[in-house]
């Protein structure tokens, strides 16, 4: 870990080393933000961060829960030294890297307080199943979409599966300045968050 960098929630999205091309593919500020605070963490919570791409939600949720582990699961080959290098910039010796593909991937972690879903490779119903069957009472599973039909596929099977769910929107804009010097707001894509809780 770089010992003289600043550690704190709401890091820019600029401050994680991202793909190229495809710069841009990351978890915004604006929705990690609504995204952490919905998980419900606690500072010995147990996280799994499904489809974890480059570690934004794993190095912030790690913060948050600086007495417990974080395991970011990732399948992609070409994400992983994008993930492992933010891990090593900005995380902690309690951010786990899990190289391999949900839901096997998590049979041998430890029974999870908080899951986030950021990709699952098109098995999003397998994961989530499985994923309440491990979860701890009280505990939060969480999904981020962009999708309307994925958006109503989790929100669905997360009540079927008897968990207490939510559905909401973050949509965002940034200021962008002009070659006037004058600001206008450039959107932001919309991002579904779907969140289902153990309430027994």
């Amino acid at each position: 870990m770089v010992k003289d960098l600043p550690r704190s929630l709401g890091l820019p999205d600029d401050a994680f080393e991202q793909r190229r091309p495809n710069k841009g593919q990351i978890t915004k500020r604006e929705v990690r933000a609504v995204s952490l605070y919905s998980l419900g963490l606690r500072q010995d919570s147990v996280v799994w961060d499904i489809g974890a791409g480059t570690g934004s939600v794993s190095v912030e949720a790690a913060l948050i829960a600086s007495r417990g582990q974080v395991y970011a699961v990732e399948r992609d080959a070409e994400s992983l030294p994008l993930l492992e290098a933010n891990v090593a910039q900005w995380g902690s010796e309690n951010i786990h890297i899990v190289n391999g593909e949900a839901p096997q991937a998590l049979e041998a972690l430890p029974s999870p307080d908080s899951v986030f879903v950021g990709g699952s490779g098109g098995k999003l119903s397998e994961i989530l199943e499985y994923a309440a069957s491990r979860l701890n009472p009280s505990g939060t599973i969480l999904v981020n979409l962009a999708v309307l039909e994925r958006t109503d596929q989790a929100y669905r099977l997360l009540k079927s599966l008897g968990l207490a769910t939510e559905l909401t929107q973050v949509t965002s804009a940034r200021g962008k300045e002009m070659p006037d010097g004058a600001v206008r707001l450039e959107s932001l894509n919309p991002v579904f968050i779907v969140s289902g809780r153990r309430v027994k």
